[in-house]
């Protein structure tokens, strides 16, 4: 269906919001709500019947979504219950949180959180609307840009802090059309926004399988080599199989020097060198999106926290336990972080840079090992005692440079995919934006 304006608009008075058409309104929250309160947490629970359901902001997904894997129950009082009880229709905000990015995350109940009789965390605020308002319209309104940047604005500017209250949320103004017609704009939303989401979530699916295809590629090379004819012998490792025959086994730390990065960092700067973070490190790649720079002069330490080309640097703790990459030239001369660093003089690193990535070292040995702290923790004792598979150094540069072009490839398509996942999310943004603030008529739409 061609999508059109409506015949007529009118100014809203509200600058960032512009002209809206011309049956519309433009109202606070405060004015559609006949409820809006705080949460409970109650006690510990009982481990019985009596125990209920009380759900977290943590399971409030960025874009307004549930995520409930592990819901937390509690012990509540009958004042407690009653007054915490959800019913479907309801909208939660998150009230408080330490990101901008969550802050004001508006999920809406459903009628299977309705009948599992749950409760909600006093880091969220209900907001039951007016019978003559449309629930799924406003959570539409409440999770575009247009309500976040104001919950964002009111929780930074007005508190000075990332908290919201009864009071500032109640202050974020909306445009709203007649209730029949907030359903007709659901009805076309549900309908369009399914569709985008699903091809979202086939090209994540693929996503998913180029990794796959990608580690499976370098876990193959790095432990067969690239000659089917050579002879092979048993490598030890049961899930493994064989390796070739000529090739060598060592412990990575009679290969590599393993040493640790600068742990506590100084302050960041606008104009530095860069800091490399567990965070900036994924599956062999330098991300740059969430780059750090600190000045040089700030570094206590000596020379080994400083990345030459060439160096491995490998996660030390967190999620991303093991996960590694090799320092290109472009990185060199960079701090490395709280991380270890590998400097392979006896050995070409390129190839174990692959190796680290690989099934038998990543998911094998490196993933057994992180797993004996309480938290996923690697140690440079811990890494060195990894057994390492390698050939010699040319057949090595071999395996690194075929890597190198097939990853690449692998690489490119993945860009490409992420590049369509990104434009289908802007498409998805802009249009539930355009439907909520009458830029387009879609009274017709349904």
């Amino acid at each position: 269906m061609k999508r059109k304006a409506y015949p007529n608009y009118k100014a809203s008075g509200v600058e960032w919001l512009g002209e809206v058409p011309e049956h519309w309104g433009v109202k606070k929250v405060q004015f559609l709500s006949q409820r809006s309160e705080g949460g409970v947490w109650g006690e510990e629970p009982n481990f019985n019947e009596t125990d209920t359901i009380v759900l977290r902001s943590t399971e409030q997904t960025v874009d307004g979504f549930w995520k409930i894997e592990e819901p937390a129950l509690r012990s509540l009082d009958n004042y407690e219950k009653r007054k915490a009880l959800l019913i479907a229709g309801d909208l939660l905000v998150t009230k408080a949180s330490g990101s901008d990015f969550h802050i004001g995350k508006t999920t809406i109940v459903s009628t299977d959180i309705e009948k599992r009789g749950c409760c909600y965390s006093n880091f969220m605020q209900r907001i039951r609307l007016n019978f003559s308002e449309y629930p799924r319209f406003v959570w539409y309104f409440f999770n575009n840009s247009i309500v976040r940047e104001q919950f964002q604005y009111y929780s930074n500017t007005t508190t000075g802090l990332q908290n919201l209250n009864p009071s500032l949320i109640g202050k974020v103004l909306l445009s709203l059309p007649p209730s029949s017609e907030q359903q007709s704009i659901v009805a076309y939303l549900d309908r369009e926004v399914t569709k985008i989401d699903s091809l979202i979530a086939k090209k994540q699916r693929l996503l998913a399988l180029l990794a796959e295809r990608r580690t499976a590629l370098i876990s193959k090379a790095v432990t067969k080599g690239l000659d089917s004819k050579v002879k092979m012998k048993p490598s030890g490792v049961e899930w493994l199989g064989e390796v070739p025959e000529h090739w060598n086994t060592i412990r990575l730390k009679h290969l590599c020097q393993i040493r640790y990065g600068i742990g506590e960092p100084p302050e960041y700067v606008e104009d530095g060198v860069p800091l490399i973070r567990a965070t900036n490190i994924n599956e062999g790649k330098i991300e740059t999106k969430n780059l750090v720079k600190v000045d040089p002069k700030d570094i206590p330490y000596s020379r080994i926290v400083w990345l030459k080309t060439g160096d491995i640097i490998v996660v030390r703790s967190g999620a991303y336990t093991g996960d590694s990459s090799i320092i290109s030239e472009e990185f060199s001369g960079s701090i490395a972080g709280f991380d270890m660093i590998l400097s392979c003089t006896k050995v070409f690193s390129k190839f174990i840079s692959y190796g680290l990535l690989s099934k038998y070292l990543k998911d094998g040995q490196i993933y057994l090992q992180k797993l004996r702290a309480a938290q996923p923790h690697l140690n440079a004792e811990e890494l060195g005692e990894c057994l390492v598979f390698f050939p010699p150094p040319p057949e090595q540069r071999s395996i690194a440079a075929y890597l190198d072009r097939e990853t690449a490839k692998i690489d490119a398509l993945s860009a490409k995919v992420e590049t369509i996942i990104e434009r289908l999310k802007e498409y998805r943004t802009a249009l539930i934006s355009d439907a909520v603030t009458g830029k387009v008529d879609l009274r017709e739409a349904v």
